[in-house]
């Protein structure tokens, strides 16, 4: 398998895996508060990263430690403004904006780092875009909102993350750095709003969380994966495609109807994956 077919394939997987863990933290976060789901799902990246770095006796490289930290701030604050964002309404907007302001951020520093890619891999960064945006967004998701300025910022975390774990040397050590950051962060400010104190129903939620977690943790280490075997644009390109699997799932599993834009969404990322791959 050649590098690039590598980072295809890998970064599709970790789109799945994203995709998957958006399903199951978006069906818990119908019973608990979502600050408090993203700490649990940090969390449990935390504990899965370790536990695979010390079973793998993966060596510590002191280089990746600044790389990582970065990369787990870089996270979190995107995933606290996309949750503001979120608190203003219109999440049908903030989603693809910060997805796509994410990829578009990665894409340009890898090509700043790499070069241009092919030009049938440009046109399907093209047409991947389009099809996060239109798999995230809703029927009927229309005009202005306040939120969208933090959904802007968050993609600028999500984007920050996709460049600075890309720089790392391990595996396993660096990615479980960048969860204890985020989840420290997401304690404090969870332990802020007094949310440990006053949440009720997490013992029946606590399967769906660990669910998300162990998704999410997953998708960090396939990106991870297709960012060292490939060019850093089209491992956060094709992994950014994660929100038509979370639109699939939802049809699937939930019964969920589609609206045409998602279904063109979906259609469009199929059309990306093809053309990044052949480039």
């Amino acid at each position: 398998m050649s590098p690039e077919l590598a980072a295809v394939t890998f970064a599709l997987l970790s789109a799945v895996s994203w995709g998957a863990g958006d399903f199951s933290g978006g069906v818990a976060s119908r019973r608990l508060n979502p600050y408090l789901i993203a700490l649990l799902v940090h969390a449990t990246g935390l504990l899965l990263f370790t536990l695979l770095a010390l079973l793998r006796a993966e060596v510590f490289q002191p280089q990746d430690i600044p790389w990582s930290i970065a990369a787990g701030l870089a996270g979190c604050v995107g995933l606290v403004f996309l949750y503001r964002a979120f608190q203003f309404g219109q999440m049908g907007l903030a989603a693809p904006i910060a997805g796509v302001v994410g990829a578009a951020l990665a894409a340009l520093v890898g090509v700043f780092l790499e070069g241009l890619p092919a030009p049938l891999q440009q046109m399907g960064f093209a047409v991947g875009l389009l099809g996060v945006w239109l798999a995230a967004r809703p029927e009927g998701a229309t005009g202005p909102s306040q939120g969208l300025f933090y959904a802007f910022l968050a993609g600028l975390g999500f984007g920050g993350y996709f460049a600075l774990i890309h720089q790392v040397e391990g595996l396993f050590w660096p990615s479980a750095l960048a969860k204890l950051v985020a989840t420290t962060l997401m304690l404090g400010l969870v332990w802020r709003m007094g949310l440990l104190r006053r949440e009720t129903g997490l013992s029946a939620t606590l399967g769906l969380v660990g669910l998300a977690g162990l998704l999410d943790a997953g998708g960090n280490v396939l990106f991870l994966v297709a960012a060292q075997a490939g060019r850093l644009d089209v491992a956060a390109v094709i992994s950014s495609l994660y929100p038509a699997f979370t639109a699939l799932l939802a049809w699937g599993l939930l019964r969920e109807r589609l609206s045409q834009g998602q279904t063109l969404g979906v259609l469009l990322s199929l059309v990306a994956i093809a053309l990044i791959a052949s480039g």
